[in-house]
């Protein structure tokens, strides 16, 4: 047997450079794939777009290949970066995990919380929780910004947001919180004077109130799926004025459970064409920027919000 004193061997070149392979610099050039800029990566992290630069630059030389192709504008993956890139993710999840297993249970969510949010949904859904989020959590402060704008996260300097509906910003990571179920709704009174249409191809000949960009209603019929075009008087950004408008017995709308649950309950509001289910299942999502070393105090929110909700959602549950 070797003398105990043995100086233990070096190892091999190739393990020798990945073990100086940094963590943080594999997030960085994910997120700065994922957004297609260097700078806007940078930020995430709290570097300068120099010193994003340079550690991109450092790790392309510890890996020996060029990984991005950089123009004055954006950057792209060149072949080996985008072989990279499903590695990376799969490192960077690993290592999460790994975090998650030991670290979280024994790390205090702390700092400030940005949120953005839908002014409606935040109000109604969220706002009320806020108080009770801070008692469970001392250490977190939050700053929560109600917009019906969709801000980007990264710009704004937002650590998560609420988003409703479908999602298309690709680069974010979601989890979803809650159902969003929707019904196509309005005012008895306006049945009364208007009928009561039978078939979705009736709502051309009705008064739809609208958000400013949905002109379209997606439904699903026993021929397969059918596109209504739908329009009206009373076009509007903001969920509010559609619910003041339908209790006012002025026109139908496509309403989100959560916004409209008490006045069905009422009967101030029905639903009509339940035969005809919406083409599409949305959902109502908490996004962050980043999976890699995302802070305590998001991850505490997130599934604080996710619990209170509930599955299904606490307005699509009939009280007992």
């Amino acid at each position: 047997m070797p003398p105990t004193d043995s100086p233990v061997p070096s190892p091999p070149p190739a393990f020798q450079e990945r073990e100086r392979l940094d963590l943080l610099d594999v997030a960085l050039f994910v997120r700065a794939a994922l957004l297609g800029n260097v700078s806007a990566a940078g930020r995430e992290f709290g570097l300068s777009a120099a010193v994003a630069s340079a550690r991109l630059a450092q790790l392309e030389r510890l890996l020996g290949a060029r990984l991005l192709h950089r123009t004055t504008r954006r950057i792209s993956l060149t072949q080996d970066g985008e072989i990279f890139m499903a590695r990376a993710q799969t490192l960077l999840d690993a290592a999460a995990a790994a975090r998650a297993s030991v670290g979280r249970a024994h790390t205090q969510p702390q700092g400030r919380l940005r949120v953005s949010m839908p002014s409606s949904f935040g109000r109604q859904h969220v706002s009320p929780l806020i108080p009770e989020f801070l008692r469970c959590y001392p250490g977190v402060s939050v700053d929560l910004r109600l917009s019906d704008h969709i801000v980007d996260l990264v710009d704004a300097g937002v650590d998560v947001a609420i988003r409703l509906g479908a999602l298309k910003d690709s680069t974010l990571v979601a989890k979803r919180l809650a159902l969003n179920r929707r019904v196509i709704c309005c005012a008895p009174a306006y049945l009364a004077g208007r009928g009561v249409p039978h078939h979705p191809a009736e709502l051309a000949q009705h008064e739809c109130v609208i958000l400013s960009d949905q002109h379209t209603w997606a439904f699903e019929t026993p021929a397969g799926r059918l596109d209504v075009r739908v329009g009206g008087r009373l076009a509007t950004d903001n969920g509010e004025v559609i619910r003041d408008a339908l209790l006012a017995g002025f026109g139908i709308a496509l309403k989100s459970t959560w916004d409209v649950a008490p006045y069905l309950r009422s009967g101030e509001l029905v639903t009509i064409l339940d035969s005809y289910p919406l083409a599409e299942t949305v959902a109502i999502w908490a996004v962050y920027p980043s999976r890699a070393f995302v802070p305590p105090k998001t991850l505490a929110l997130i599934d604080f919000l996710a619990a209170h909700f509930g599955d299904p959602p606490y307005w699509d549950v009939e009280p007992g």
